[in-house]
């Protein structure tokens, strides 16, 4: 007999609570990315941030955070999505190749100092990869937040944030309660 609505809803929710009971590996990395982060806003610097589909949208929520508010009443912070201009996005995609739109952005944003957290929950973004190297020629700390094992993405990155999962969609839960951890951790260390 096929499962209800309800039921279908049920067994999305447990397998996420399941999923997030097993990612307490990501608690200290999550905090070393805090860290970092926290280093670089107090030393002047800035959170750069991207991602592809549903982790550019993470990349955008996780800026907003920062430059708006989390949980507390506070100074903006300085963070960019370079999820966010169009125009930037397509000229690069187009005058160069797309694995290139957000590597471009960084060489003209990073500054050592920085810090440049790439989202993929399979770990296999090129253009999360590209970036990276980028920030690497920079001297931009890379913070990666990532799915499955890691793949080369997880391997490039100074902290490697991981979610050992295949569900993409499940990965993206998790990823979205460690990116709120992150920016309780920030909050609490610069505004205490």
């Amino acid at each position: 007999m096929p499962q209800t609505h309800a039921e279908v809803v049920v067994a999305m929710l447990a397998e996420a609570a399941r999923l997030h009971g097993e990612s307490v590996s990501a608690a200290g990395p999550a905090a070393a990315a805090a860290e970092a982060m926290v280093a670089a806003l107090r030393g002047g610097g800035r959170i750069l941030a991207c991602g592809n589909g549903g982790s550019a949208a993470d990349a955008q929520h996780f800026a907003a955070e920062l430059v708006g508010r989390f949980e507390r009443e506070r100074a903006a912070m300085a963070a960019i999505a370079l999820t966010t201009d169009t125009s930037i996005l397509t000229a690069i995609a187009n005058d160069y190749d797309y694995s290139r739109v957000f590597a471009r952005q960084v060489e003209a944003l990073g500054r050592s100092g920085d810090v440049l957290l790439g989202i993929s929950t399979s770990g296999g973004s090129a253009s999360v990869l590209a970036a990276f190297e980028a920030a690497r020629a920079a001297g931009v700390t890379t913070v990666a937040l990532t799915g499955r094992d890691g793949g080369r993405v997880g391997a490039a990155a100074d902290i490697h944030v991981n979610v050992p999962a295949a569900s993409t969609a499940r990965v993206q839960e998790v990823h979205r309660t460690l990116l709120h951890a992150v920016c309780a951790l920030i909050e609490r260390e610069l505004y205490a």
